[in-house]
């Protein structure tokens, strides 16, 4: 056993001196006592890379520093390892949730959440986090496809799980935790013959999200997590509000981060943006974690967060257009950090500050530890400046969808589904989806382009554009919009003839609705199929 904890430690070093200078940068540096050593590297080698193992290393390294803040109050570092064990206990004994088990999450962001994560993944249970958007036949066709052993959710979701077929074990938060199914006193559960793994949802912005399993290495971590600790200014304890649900990919990944870290987490059910800035000064938030959309409705609430108050804002899941970038940076400075990826393939690029100056639009760069790519039908390299699919490889891919299938790989490649080009100084740009091109008139467009023009608009708060039949031209562009209060008046023809002096003639939409709002999805995307 000694001689596996060992392994471990050297695994956790990481190679190179990238790995020791960000950890010095980040203040995670330092000699640790010989007994927290160990338990830290106990924890490692009984749960694997999960969730449980950074709790119980952040409880070890920082007991009494809060782990998370919510409206419910704060919880330190171990008060949550100790809570979690708790339920990990009652989850064992009553509802029969061990290795291999399923165990479905539908919680929004709360220590509730928090606690059934870390528990369930204590015992080795893979984790279903499912999106608190469902509407009953959503819920039921993912809860039927996971195969879902137990459920544990909010209680206001109780009336949705009842109109599903699922008759399993459940139970629903109080306060918002799980004390009723907690055994604080109870035999803890057999140690796992296997990490449990994350089942993380695709958006499901156009039909029935797919499941993405993932079981991650300590070692196939090290180089994404040394490239972002080594971009980015966020350190140990620095607290950090993290917006997006954590049902999301970006969201889950910086829940990760902070136990890395030993930062605080600030958790609010549902994104206010107009209370956000009462808590980033309340509680010292750092860094705040947010969709677009969600940098959007904070630009136009009443307050703002202090442009004092930030160290970084970063955001993820959909395009940050570059009017949006430069609206963010005249508000709060060069503190605003883009980061590309997908549930399938992990994060694939960051973008800096100085990328976002210099380049409006790119996503930056790949982290070490990830290769992307720009690759033609025949799989061939593409030089900048030349658009083709992207693909990405690296140690943070998923395992493939829990209903079967995957997606196609090139080598150690994965694609993406989007497509993209690179610029002379060696920056990514996303130019759309592979499969929202469409073909007008014999022309190919990519509504993205569209959609960036658009927000440039002064009159224009939000767009969506999207491809839909046409019985002339084979498909065309049709373009919802928001109107931006106190922009003044704007008519469909304006947005036509504007997109005219702008882009070719064939990127023109056909038509232009006007909406009050985009129906999104709860992680901040435009829900195209409600369009």
């Amino acid at each position: 056993m000694i001689g596996r904890l060992i392994d471990r430690a050297v695994q956790t070093i990481g190679s190179g001196a990238v790995a020791v200078s960000a950890a010095t940068r980040a203040g995670l540096v330092r000699p640790e006592p010989p007994d927290r050593l160990f338990r830290m590297l106990l924890a490692l080698n009984r749960y694997g890379a999960t969730p449980a193992t950074g709790a119980a290393m952040a409880a070890a390294r920082w007991p009494d520093r809060p782990g998370l803040i919510d409206e419910h109050g704060v919880l330190t570092f171990a008060e949550l390892d100790r809570r979690s064990a708790a339920l990990a206990a009652g989850l064992h004994a009553r509802f029969g949730v061990g290795p291999g088990s399923r165990l479905a999450i539908m919680c929004r962001n709360h220590r509730g959440l928090v606690l059934a994560l870390l528990a369930g993944s204590r015992i080795g249970a893979d984790l279903v986090l499912l999106n608190t958007g469902f509407a009953a036949r959503q819920l039921d066709d993912v809860l039927a496809r996971e195969r879902a052993d137990a459920v544990l959710l909010d209680r206001e979701f109780e009336p949705l799980l009842a109109a599903t077929s699922f008759l399993g074990p459940r139970a629903a938060a109080d306060h918002p935790s799980f004390d009723g199914l907690s055994d604080p006193g109870g035999p803890a559960p057999p140690a796992p013959l296997r990490a449990g793994r994350l089942i993380l949802l695709t958006s499901g912005t156009t039909g029935t999200p797919k499941g993405a399993a993932r079981g991650l290495s300590v070692r196939s971590l090290t180089g994404p997590f040394t490239s972002l600790l080594a971009t980015v200014p966020v350190r140990s304890g620095d607290p950090i509000l993290i917006a997006p649900p954590l049902f999301h990919a970006f969201g889950m990944l910086w829940y990760g981060m902070s136990l890395v870290l030993g930062c605080p987490v600030v958790l609010t059910g549902r994104f206010d943006p107009e209370a956000l800035p009462a808590a980033v000064e309340r509680h010292g938030v750092r860094a705040l974690i947010a969709v677009p959309v969600m940098l959007e409705r904070i630009l136009a609430a009443p307050a703002r967060p202090a442009r004092s108050r930030l160290r970084m804002i970063m955001v993820s899941g959909s395009p940050l257009r570059p009017a949006l970038a430069r609206a963010a940076r005249d508000a709060f400075g060069d503190v605003l950090y883009d980061l590309y990826g997908s549930t399938e393939t992990g994060w694939g690029a960051i973008a800096t500050p100085d990328d976002l100056r210099e380049a409006p639009g790119t996503v930056g760069r790949p982290p070490r530890g990830t290769t992307v790519r720009i690759l033609d039908e025949s799989g061939a390299d593409l030089p900048p400046g030349r658009t083709g699919r992207v693909f990405i490889g690296g140690g943070l891919r998923f395992a493939g969808y829990t209903g079967g299938g995957t997606r196609e790989t090139i080598g150690d490649l994965m694609d993406t589904g989007d497509i993209g080009h690179w610029d002379e100084a060696g920056r990514l740009f996303i130019d759309g989806r592979a499969d929202k091109m469409i073909i007008s008139g014999g022309e190919n467009v990519y509504p993205q382009e569209v959609e960036d023009l658009l927000a440039e608009h002064p009159a224009v708060a939000e767009t969506a554009v999207v491809g839909v039949p046409d019985a002339e031209y084979g498909q065309r562009l049709a373009a919802y919009v928001v109107r931006r209060p106190g922009g003044g008046e704007v008519s469909a023809q304006d947005l036509q003839r504007y997109v005219r002096e702008n882009l070719a003639g064939f990127k023109v939409p056909r038509s232009v609705d006007f909406v009050e709002s985009l129906p999104r999805t709860a992680s901040g995307k435009v829900a195209e199929t409600e369009l």
